[in-house]
């Protein structure tokens, strides 16, 4: 028998609930998130540590106390003081977050990254990327561990354009579905023929008491009226 696909989403239920969908990232953009990291924190040290070794043995304390603290907190403070993201996956559009969609916490993610070390046995990130390859929802040791889970961010949708209008009021109340309608017909203009706007604004004008001369002009007032300021 045949076995199921790796499955790219991952929905859970917030307590409203609302099902929430989120797509939970592979190896290589992880991969590929770390090494970007790996990168920033090399040049970081190479830049920081120059100066540090012309101060003979208080400079080598010194920068043996900032490789210990960028090493083991990099990762972590910028997990959570960056909304699950560190440079690494901002370039990736990744982020981490807890299994249930909440923000990753310090405890999370002390876990997951104080794990690394065992994804990384015996060389080259071999368990984690085991791990990742054979879960579900590509979770490497420490995820499993800390109950994390790496995701795509999701990108904001952009709101459709309505054209140019003063905002106008009518002397009566619209109902949801006239709402909608008229909210429906501003948005989609850009998308249609002249002639279907003008076959559109005349179908919403009779209901709406517009006059049908100037029916596009005028229910896109509506629409900006209905959408209060900008």
């Amino acid at each position: 028998m045949q076995s199921a696909p790796l499955d790219t989403r991952y929905q859970i239920e917030t307590p409203e609930g609302i099902d929430l969908p989120l797509r939970p990232a592979g190896l290589l953009p992880r991969a590929l998130a770390f090494a970007f990291d790996l990168g920033v924190r090399g040049l970081a040290m190479g830049i920081l540590l120059v100066p540090l070794a012309l101060l003979g043995n208080i400079g080598i304390g010194l920068g043996s106390l900032l490789l210990f603290l960028v090493s083991w907190w990099y990762m972590v403070l910028f997990e959570v003081l960056n909304q699950g993201c560190s440079p690494g996956k901002q370039v990736m559009g990744l982020r981490v977050v807890q299994d249930d969609g909440t923000p990753i916490g310090w405890s999370a993610s002390l876990i997951r990254n104080l794990l690394r070390f065992v994804d990384m046995l015996p060389f080259g990130y071999f368990f984690g990327a085991v791990s990742c390859l054979q879960h579900p929802h590509f979770k490497r040791l420490g995820d499993l561990a800390a109950g994390t889970l790496v995701i795509y961010r999701q990108q904001p949708a952009a709101r459709p354009k309505i054209p140019q209008a003063a905002p106008l009021g009518l002397p009566f109340t619209l109902e949801l579905n006239e709402q909608r309608a008229i909210l429906g017909f501003a948005e989609r203009q850009g998308e249609l023929s002249a002639e279907r706007v003008h076959e559109l604004a005349s179908i919403l004008a009779m209901p709406l008491q517009v006059p049908a001369a100037r029916a596009a002009e005028q229910l896109n007032g509506v629409a900006r009226g209905l959408l209060g300021p900008t």
